[in-house]
């Protein structure tokens, strides 16, 4: 099955055809024939799954947009509640697993608003349509796999099984492999249900951040301040140095106190650019893109749970950058390849190498090269933005 399907739209028999190959694989996966007759002979594609498996938000959205949508104050004021309500469960967790309580709030408020909202998509259907889809077939009929597993385990009806439309699951948004790896029950009623029990929730989520890593001593990161003449020759989790060095080449903390230089490492980001705020990711922030491989994320989840505690939220004013569509991306990556500057091939999607043959033709120009692609630069490479699709 993997990468026989190449088509945008469904047919029917297309999709029919690779239910009876998925229903072949639950069999050599050891799912009962119940469940291969009951189940996996009845999956639904999704059109919808499709839509949104384009449409991701880190591929389209500016770091204030997508920062202003997810640490809000209604999600603030509402760790800090629940922060306080779950206090002896969350010591706990802290005790056992490393993890501080703020930490798990924060990961539980961003993936579901704190349980309010964990998807109303058939896991099951969503995962049988991404994985006849070619893009990500073998992991997606994997994840199914083990999704037909979590259901015989614990018997969960098929209609109790749903999620996110890539098929993440429960309080915490947990995909099938990782329920089945990390979940824990919480409350000692004999089953991990992340659907329906905090306790279970939050007890797996520490445990996951262990065993992705989690370093008991440390923080997430920081906001600092960048000196105006930095050549950001060092920036992004490719380039890690210790705090002494940060330090010498005049990193600074936001409130423009020296930083403290105990034997840590650290990556710089930049999300918006030169003109916006900047972070020191610590090992911890490595974890967290662990859970998900978003530098937005990541930081988001640090913030509000900085603020879950009574930190503060971002000092530096968020730039407001006009949102990018895919097609100026890839107009920006083909100028780029035509200047001679090594960018892979032009998909519309800002990656690290893109960054990276960016901030090269930046420096280049005399640019400040923090490879952010704002009109500055698109301007220098004769790209008129009026004359692209906005979306």
């Amino acid at each position: 099955m993997s990468g026989c399907f190449s088509f945008s739209v469904f047919a029917n028999d297309t999709f029919d055809t690779c239910v009876v190959d998925l229903q072949q694989k639950a069999k050599q996966h050891g799912i009962s024939q119940q469940t291969i007759d009951n189940t996996v002979a009845n999956l639904q594609f999704v059109p919808r799954v499709i839509e949104l498996d384009q449409q991701q938000p880190e591929f389209t959205t500016t770091f204030k947009n997508y920062y202003d949508k997810r640490v809000t104050d209604w999600r603030i004021n509402e760790g800090r509640k629940l922060y306080a309500e779950h206090r002896k469960l969350l010591n706990k967790l802290t005790q056992q697993y490393g993890v501080p309580g703020q930490y798990i709030i924060a990961f539980w408020g961003l993936e579901t608003n704190y349980g309010n909202y964990k998807g109303k998509m058939s896991v099951l259907n969503s995962l049988a349509t991404l994985a006849c889809d070619p893009r990500r077939s073998d992991y997606f009929t994997q994840e199914l796999m083990q999704a037909l597993t979590l259901k015989e385990r614990y018997q969960f009806s098929d209609d109790k099984m749903v999620g996110s439309w890539a098929g993440a699951m429960g309080h915490t948004q947990f995909m099938p492999t990782n329920y089945l790896k990390y979940a824990v029950d919480g409350d000692g009623d004999g089953k991990a249900d992340l659907w329906n029990s905090t306790a279970d929730a939050l007890t797996s989520a520490a445990y996951f951040l262990q065993q992705l890593g989690w370093q008991p001593t440390e923080r997430w990161g920081r906001e600092v301040t960048i000196p105006s003449n930095y050549d950001y020759a060092y920036l992004g989790g490719k380039h890690k140095k210790s705090l002494t060095e940060w330090a010498q080449l005049g990193i600074k903390q936001v409130n423009g106190q020296p930083l403290s230089t105990p034997d840590m490492t650290a990556s710089l980001y930049a999300p918006a650019g030169h003109t916006g705020p900047a972070f020191l990711g610590y090992e911890n922030f490595n974890v967290i893109m662990r859970w998900n491989r978003s530098e937005f994320y990541a930081i988001s989840v640090g913030k509000l749970a900085d603020q879950i505690v009574g930190g503060t939220g971002i000092v530096k004013p968020l730039p407001s950058h006009a949102r990018l569509s895919r097609e100026m991306i890839k107009t920006l990556q083909q100028k780029l390849t035509q200047a001679g500057f090594d960018v892979g091939k032009p998909d519309g999607v800002l990656g690290s190498k893109t960054v990276a043959g960016l901030q090269e033709y930046q420096r280049q120009q005399g640019l400040i090269a923090d490879g952010y692609p704002d009109k500055v630069t698109f301007d220098k490479l004769a790209i008129d933005l009026n004359k692209l699709p906005t979306q």
